[in-house]
């Protein structure tokens, strides 16, 4: 596709007029409709201003495309999940789990993805089955992992949880309050310190990030995306070192830095 073309459908996925855009670059609506018919390109500072209203890179603009590949945001069926998760759970008699999907579900009901349609139940359903793939099978583990986010995002209180105290244990630590500019930095070092006292959830928090990074490509802005990569550089190291120091937790550890190095890497060179 053509840098106007680029334009055009950048503009329209962000369900913006071509006033809009005008009226941010301070330009007349004329001039964005004839850089999309590709009668004229935006000079170098309009087209970083463009890039920055669009929340893409300048590439994403300038960069012709012969080819479109087809997206999707889901690669499972959530509710195929489910069935697996809770048939293991049964064959393995993990009590914990099969109470734990269940309520997340419920939990979770009406709740939608970052920017997508997809029901939020499948992030938790995801990092069960990523678990159990690597061959980790502890009721608690698998357990946390569903209900993870069910305290921070669905107003449940640790205590109320259908579980054993150690899964709320680990729900607890995997929780964090929001934040603000002015104290992000503090209270993500200390929510993150915690963590890293307790393998499992170290464990479980690295199955996270494997996860939301993988899809923060549609579901976060680029700002969003630079301070995730910030971030998981910063704190996952020595997550990832709490995790291998666990002889149980060797081969997830490998395969969860692998991933997770190998995703940052993708995003830096696109980015």
């Amino acid at each position: 596709m053509s840098m106007g073309t680029n334009i055009k459908t950048l503009r329209e996925q962000r369900k913006l007029t071509q006033e809009q855009i005008a009226e941010k670059l301070d330009i007349s609506f004329q001039a964005v409709s004839s850089w999309e018919r590709d009668e004229y390109k935006p000079d170098t500072d309009k087209l970083i201003r463009l890039a920055e209203l669009l929340d893409v890179s300048v590439s994403a603009i300038v960069e012709e495309k012969a080819n479109t590949f087809k997206l999707k945001d889901a690669i499972y069926n959530w509710e195929h999940m489910k069935t697996y998760v809770k048939t293991t759970a049964r064959n393995l008699k993990l009590k914990n789990t099969l109470k734990a999907v269940d309520y997340a579900v419920e939990a979770h009901f009406g709740q939608k993805r970052k920017k997508s349609d997809i029901p939020y139940i499948y992030h938790p359903l995801n990092l069960a089955c990523h678990a159990l793939s690597m061959g980790l099978t502890e009721d608690e583990i698998i357990a946390a992992c569903m209900l993870h986010d069910v305290v921070e995002d669905c107003g449940k209180k640790p205590e109320e949880l259908p579980v054993n105290d150690e899964t709320k244990e680990l729900v607890r630590l995997l929780t964090h309050e929001k934040t603000t500019d002015s104290n992000r930095d503090d209270m993500m070092k200390a929510y993150y310190d915690a963590i890293a006292e307790n393998p499992k959830a170290a464990l479980i928090k690295c199955i996270d990030r494997c996860n939301n990074l993988t899809t923060m490509s549609w579901g976060l802005s680029r700002d969003r995306i630079y301070r995730m990569i910030k971030e998981t550089e910063e704190y996952f190291p020595r997550l990832l070192k709490v995790v291998k120091a666990e002889v149980d937790f060797n081969n997830a550890a490998w395969l969860l830095q692998y991933q997770m190095e190998s995703m940052l890497d993708i995003y830096k060179r696109l980015m």
